[in-house]
């Protein structure tokens, strides 16, 4: 009797122990489902590998972006965004956004003028005084796309150079067949830049 009863107490605990394995491994499946969920359909986790976007962000700064800021509205101007690189498809590049869908955009004397403005756009983001590539410009923004500069103007590569870019990979072989690639269309944006993580923290409230 004894004994039978040490044999039924061995086996309860051998089921709890089975339980209490599976209840553990059940969690670990759960956590990575939730994990992959976040990565591809919520966050974006992005590590900065430029100086482009400084002093926003600098050269191996973590960030986090938000895959679903843009699920009910489109991006609004001066919004840091991640997008696919027009010219390669595939690239994730970070920059702000300038000029939204239809507007007119000119680049004069190191300012920035919407839609022939008497008034430039407020940048008081802009590291340094804006010297290269700061004249001469007027962008056209089609309807389903966005004008996207860096706030590092003197060092970033951004829609100024992006048409240039496009002749010298190949992609394209005249200006006019380049000009598209000078734009961000809307399905190639991933998200918005909300916080950096590392190596401080920092929540992008007002940028």
């Amino acid at each position: 009797m004894e004994k039978e009863l040490e044999k039924k107490e061995n086996e309860q605990k051998e089921e709890k122990k089975g339980s209490t394995l599976w209840e553990f491994i059940k969690i670990i499946i759960t956590a990575c489902i939730v994990a992959l969920v976040l990565n591809h359909f919520v966050i974006i986790n992005a590590v900065i590998p430029s100086e482009s976007m400084e002093n926003l962000l600098q050269i191996d700064d973590r960030i986090f972006g938000n895959r679903l800021s843009y699920l009910f509205h489109g991006p609004e101007r001066y919004d840091v965004v991640m997008f696919k690189y027009p010219v390669d498809g595939e690239t994730i590049y970070i920059k702000r956004v300038i000029g939204l869908p239809g507007e007119t955009v000119e680049i004069r004397d190191a300012k920035i003028y919407i839609d022939g403005a008497k008034e430039p756009l407020k940048e008081n983001y802009l590291p340094e005084e804006w010297v290269a590539r700061s004249d001469g410009y007027v962008f056209e923004v089609p309807e389903d796309s966005y004008l996207m500069l860096g706030d590092n103007r003197n060092w970033s590569e951004d829609a100024r150079s992006w048409a240039e870019c496009a002749i010298e990979e190949g992609v394209a072989s005249t200006q006019e067949e380049a000009l598209p690639y000078t734009y961000v269309h809307k399905d190639t944006i991933i998200g918005r830049a909300v916080m950096k993580y590392y190596p401080h923290f920092e929540l992008f409230l007002n940028i």
